[in-house]
């Protein structure tokens, strides 16, 4: 094809940080998969003024991430197709991929109460629909499990830079019951949390554990002690906007306006790394399934390392945990299983081999028991 012939797409998303650069490869993987597209990507910081350009470009698309009201009256001006990829979301007519942040505030959540926390914290940044919508869900998941959650109000009244900013944290860090579980908006906030700790003297994890969002490995591990954070699935809600933009340009109708994207897992590091447990040989059998699961370990290979009776290591596991030691091994295995699907080629034999399942059809008929979704469906939809 011709470049003539080629469609005329506008990104106007950041490159400054994870999140955005994950959508900008989906977008470019679409674009591997299907026909070409001849691209415009300016320099663009987050939330600032639409480039002069925009108003007499000749182009056919633009994919956008809408965050005020000036960018929003701009791309309305120019008549052309566009999907939002923002959470603002100041042009509810448009279509929009965003994060689904109810699954995002379950895994956190679920995280955090696995790990045996009777108190939660969320601190948040008010700035973002994203940040308050996690906030409304993560609170809500733990009301119904029956748990109190304390969300971070900034004072108003303090100025507003970066240590004026972590100290006002540590006052709300401060005054939470200990031990407890916070879940951070995104990195840079869980950053900010872990830095306040720091600040007042509290244990991480052992007095707060902190969860963040994104998975910026650089700003996580950077992070002191190195930061939990949740995946998102940024390469699929590139994707899916490419795919909503081309059916857009091409005069077909898009069927749903919200595309909510599910995250890909968490990668768990140092900063949650703990069991708020008392009891020893749960925490012992719990440390012991999280490490040898995908060896293809039985509940008597956990007896063996916990010496308890079954019935009664079943009774604490069940009445701390929520599950039983054998439901344990398996959530962890197929975790791994979720992993391998969506980050890797590997075949379901190799997956199998390396997540303790004696054969690729026993995972097949499991993970879809389990989850509701064959493993090839899962990773049509889920591939990084």
């Amino acid at each position: 094809m011709s470049e003539r012939a080629r469609l005329k797409v506008a990104l106007l998303i950041e490159t400054s940080n994870a999140y955005a650069r994950g959508l900008l490869g989906g977008v470019v993987a679409y674009m591997s998969e299907n026909r070409g597209w001849s691209i415009h990507l300016a320099e663009q910081g987050r939330g600032e003024k639409p480039p002069r350009w925009i108003a007499d470009w000749k182009g056919d698309g633009i994919i956008a991430r809408i965050e005020n009201a000036t960018i929003a009256r701009e791309l309305l001006k120019t008549g052309l197709p566009v999907v939002d990829v923002s959470a603002a979301r100041l042009i509810p007519s448009l279509p929009w991929v965003e994060t689904d942040d109810n699954a995002f505030a379950r895994m956190a959540a679920g995280h955090l109460l696995e790990r045996g926390f009777k108190h939660f914290g969320y601190c948040g940044d008010d700035r973002f629909n994203w940040s308050r919508w996690r906030a409304e869900h993560f609170s809500r998941i733990l009301r119904d499990a029956g748990r109190d959650c304390s969300v971070y109000q900034p004072d108003k009244r303090k100025r507003a830079d970066a240590q004026s900013q972590v100290e006002d944290i540590a006052e709300w860090v401060g005054r939470l019951p200990k031990p407890v579980g916070v879940m951070a908006c995104y990195d840079l906030r869980g950053q900010e949390v872990l830095d306040a700790c720091r600040h007042r003297g509290i244990a991480v994890p052992d007095e707060v554990a902190v969860i963040g969002v994104d998975n910026d490995e650089l700003l996580c591990n950077l992070s002191d002690p190195p930061l939990t954070s949740i995946i998102p699935n940024t390469h699929r809600a590139g994707y899916e906007a490419a795919a909503l933009l081309d059916q857009l340009m091409n005069g077909r109708e898009v069927h749903s306006l919200e595309n909510l994207i599910p995250p890909l897992g968490l990668v768990t590091r140092q900063s949650t790394d703990v069991l708020a447990i008392d009891d020893r040989h749960v925490v012992n059998a719990v440390r012991f399934i999280r490490e040898r699961a995908c060896e293809g370990i039985k509940v008597s290979d956990v007896l063996k390392a916990v010496p308890q009776s079954r019935r009664l290591l079943e009774s604490r596991f069940k009445k701390l945990i929520g599950r039983t030691p054998h439901e344990e091994i398996l959530r962890v295995q197929l975790n791994r299983v979720r992993e391998l699907l969506a980050s890797t080629d590997l075949t379901l034999e190799a997956i199998a081999e390396r997540t303790g399942f004696v054969h690729s059809e026993y995972l097949s008929v499991v993970f879809k028991r389990e989850t509701g979704t064959p493993p090839s469906r899962y990773r049509a939809v889920n591939r990084r």
